[in-house]
């Protein structure tokens, strides 16, 4: 079984302070280990499982955290970006499941660590059909358009508790306790990565057996943005079949989740770039 492991950092044991998050903080490169060291726990995890191939999709900020030297050499991994499937490049209907690794919540959540969708710069909130979506909830849709489960989830309580909610036969791993948005009481990081790796085992054996199935697709979705500048609004509204309905809010009709999540990328890089000005 193809096993595709989409791992980002928010949701990593350790994590909460924003200065971990991106290159300069005083502690991303102990941030990097941590994460790297989760990735490869699903690794594990997921060839005990019965896993014939993965492939660890770097999927935090541009894609270049993961320290390839460390991770584990049975597992081949994707760095970079932009990438077209995004925090799922390699996705495709030959894969068995997806696993979600150091995975958040959304920034409308009252609750949990470090939470935004895809752009934090750039979004203030996310919404399909009018509630508020994270990150987790929109790749699902894209993986469900080729058929494909989310077997794993691991990341702080609140986004666990909202995969079990809403992905079916989900394996979820809390591997800290939200405290605040930059606050969290973990796990240490060995115990989180062995219940990582019994997860992965577990989402990996249920997806062989047949115990998972791809989240439902609604019949409409209109995928809407407030930004975080309002002049933003002014070139991503420029984005043809978009309609502005506010100062700060843009919107559009997708015809699959996969034309959603690409809008999403065109529109955070444009209203990024506007807010450098």
């Amino acid at each position: 079984m193809d096993v595709l492991i989409s791992v980002d950092l928010e949701g990593v044991a350790g994590i909460a302070a924003l200065q971990q998050l991106h290159s300069g903080g005083r502690d991303y490169p102990a941030a990097r280990a941590l994460m790297t060291a989760e990735a490869n726990a699903a690794v594990s995890g997921a060839f005990d499982g019965g896993a014939t191939s993965v492939v660890v999709n770097d999927s935090h900020a541009a894609g270049d955290n993961l320290l390839g030297e460390e991770l584990d050499p049975r597992a081949e991994y994707v760095v970079g970006d932009p990438k077209p499937l995004d925090m799922l490049q390699e996705l495709s209907p030959r894969t068995g499941v997806v696993l979600f690794v150091g995975y958040h919540v959304g920034p409308a959540s009252p609750t949990g660590v470090l939470g935004h969708s895809f752009s934090g710069a750039a979004f203030a909130d996310v919404r399909l059909n009018g509630a508020s979506i994270s990150e987790a909830e929109l790749n699902a849709l894209v993986a469900a358009e080729m058929g494909v489960p989310v077997g794993l989830v691991t990341g702080d309580d609140t986004i666990c508790a909202l995969a079990a909610r809403t992905f079916p036969g989900v394996v979820t791993v809390p591997v800290k306790t939200a405290v605040g948005r930059t606050a969290a009481r973990s796990l240490h990081p060995a115990a989180a990565r062995t219940a990582i790796s019994a997860g992965a085992r577990e989402a990996v054996t249920n997806a062989a057996a047949g115990r998972l199935a791809p989240v439902a697709i609604p019949p409409e979705l209109v995928i809407e943005v407030e930004l975080r500048v309002n002049g933003a609004a002014d070139i991503a509204a420029l984005v043809p079949g978009t309609e502005r309905t506010d100062v700060r809010t843009i919107r559009y009709r997708a015809s699959t989740p996969r034309q959603a999540l690409d809008l999403l990328i065109v529109w955070s890089t444009l209203a990024s770039q506007y807010a450098e000005r």
